[in-house]
């Protein structure tokens, strides 16, 4: 790990056409100081229910040092750090956490801050996001239901189609900031009609869209579901999040997936990611990018930088 930005990392790899010259910004991370800051998820007890199961794990502070330690000899230049669901009630103070540990962590170049939409604070976080450097986007998890209990006019509060959350929404381009979607992938209708509606606006979905059920009929839904709103030019996915419970992180359960997600969004709209601490949950930083490595080793270099680097570079509007 490290960062250098008089290094041309492309030209290097291109020469070498070597992984271990390969350079790769993480387009998802986080940081956690759990013992100076409130993180409801990770500081109350019981815990909340979990894709991953049991994250007792990774209730602990997780700072630039265990990330230098757990990407190995992964040659990441940077990353983009995920707003971690601190305190909802003093979201900034999570920007201004992030920005005193990037003074001291060049690798940190950017990051995606918290905001609920459809709350009476959204336009004025809104405005002080897109006036804060290292803030390019923002997350806001929509309300979502279960897959059995979803309907084509599924309209809840706090959901895509919600006029209140719209109205939050629709704010982001005004101030620069592109919206981060983490929603299971039966919701991404709601999320073409939200792309088609905001053109203007570009939309970085979370975790390949959280295709939990690895049946074949509930690969096929996902499938579709991501072909449905690959159709929206203004829409990006990051490959991450797709550990299977109880499960080290291996290329066999994992590389039809990556190559089918890959095919569908397009070699050029697809970044790879970590979500590291969270999944360490279930395996180590350095076995996910190995798997990520191996998965895509048949393509050429030009592409292989696209999917590490190039397109979160171009997504996070990296210096």
């Amino acid at each position: 790990m490290t960062a250098d930005s008089d290094v041309d990392w492309r030209a290097r790899f291109l020469t070498s056409e070597d992984d271990a010259d390969l350079p790769i910004v993480d387009a998802h991370q986080h940081y956690f100081d759990v013992a100076a800051n409130y993180y409801p998820w990770l500081r109350d007890r019981p815990l909340r229910a979990f894709r991953y199961g049991d994250y007792s794990s990774i209730c602990r502070d997780f700072f630039p040092a265990d990330y230098r330690r757990q990407a190995g000899s992964h040659r990441i230049v940077q990353t983009v750090v995920i707003e971690g669901e601190w305190d909802p009630t003093t979201p900034v103070d999570e920007v201004t956490w992030v920005e005193a540990l990037a003074k001291g962590e060049p690798t940190i170049a950017a990051m995606v801050a918290q905001v609920w939409l459809d709350r009476e604070d959204a336009f004025e976080l809104l405005q002080g996001y897109g006036a804060q450097p290292l803030v390019r986007g923002v997350r806001h998890k929509p309300t979502v239901t279960r897959r059995e209990a979803w309907t084509e006019n599924f309209a809840a509060a706090g959901s895509m189609r919600d006029t209140r959350w719209r109205e939050g929404y629709a704010k982001l381009a005004e101030h620069g900031l592109h919206f981060e979607l983490q929603a299971p992938w039966w919701h991404l209708s709601e999320a073409a009609e939200l792309a088609r509606d905001f053109p203007e606006v570009t939309i970085v979905v979370n975790h390949t869209a959280l295709p939990s059920d690895r049946s074949p009929e509930g690969l096929a839904g996902w499938r579709a579901a991501l072909a449905l709103l690959a159709r929206e030019p203004n829409v990006a996915l990051k490959i991450s999040g797709i550990c299977i419970p109880g499960q080290p992180w291996s290329v066999q359960a994992n590389a039809g997936m990556v190559r089918d997600a890959i095919s569908i969004m397009g070699i050029t709209r697809c970044a790879f990611a970590t979500n590291y601490p969270v999944d360490g949950v279930v395996d180590s930083m350095s076995a996910i990018l190995d798997g990520f490595k191996t998965i895509v080793s048949a393509m050429s270099p030009i592409d292989r930088l696209a999917l590490f680097y190039d397109n979160a570079r171009r997504i996070y509007r990296l210096d």
